[in-house]
């Protein structure tokens, strides 16, 4: 995505296991994560899948190169011992300045547990598999927003999970009056609003 100013990785797990951790944080506890959840790194750090915690490989980036005018998205198979995992792997690309409040909210990792019944996120799972197997007509196009509606699916659960008495940003959006006054501000920054 070399036209970004900011890329946030996700990989929705849709078979198996592993652990997800920050290295460059270890003050951010590894977790495991399994088939229907979705972790996703909001702040663009590298990050570590594995099956064991702490692990650690080579880096491998001949793996991802693919030929020009090869269609996104792509196969991979790393080998590796045991029953393997499967991941679906997301990018979006946003902006981060001047001033990205909800990029700045959000942790490091995030990690979604599906909903009764798996929710909005497998509905977009699977409607991602389809239109990634038949490669229709704009495939690419449904695929990027799918994308986006993914992620503000994860955004919107992790908002829900925030204790009721939470500060900052994301605790404002959940509040009837203060969620609505932002929603404002933020629809027309440069209006002359007034506190009334």
């Amino acid at each position: 995505m070399p036209r970004a100013e900011h890329v946030i990785e996700y990989h929705v797990v849709t078979g198996g296991g592993c652990w997800a951790a920050v290295p460059e944080h270890p003050d951010i506890a590894p977790v495991w994560v399994q088939a229907g959840d979705v972790v996703a790194f909001p702040q663009g750090d590298a990050h570590v899948l594995s099956s064991t915690q702490g692990m650690r490989g080579e880096v491998q980036l001949g793996a991802f190169e693919t030929p020009a005018g090869t269609q996104l998205p792509l196969a991979m198979k790393l080998d590796g011992q045991g029953d393997g995992t499967k991941l679906v792997c997301g990018f979006l690309g946003c902006d981060a300045r001047p001033f990205n409040p909800l990029l700045q909210s959000l942790p490091r990792l995030l990690h979604v547990r599906p909903g009764p019944g798996g929710g909005p996120t497998e509905a977009f799972m699977q409607f991602a598999l389809l239109e990634t197997r038949e490669q229709r007509v704009g495939a690419a196009g449904i695929l990027s927003r799918l994308g986006e509606l993914m992620f503000a699916e994860l955004v919107r659960r992790h908002i829900e999970t925030l204790p009721e008495d939470g500060r900052g940003w994301l605790a404002g959006l959940r509040d009837r009056h203060v969620g609505r006054a932002l929603t404002l501000l933020h629809a027309e920054p440069g209006k002359e609003w007034t506190l009334e």
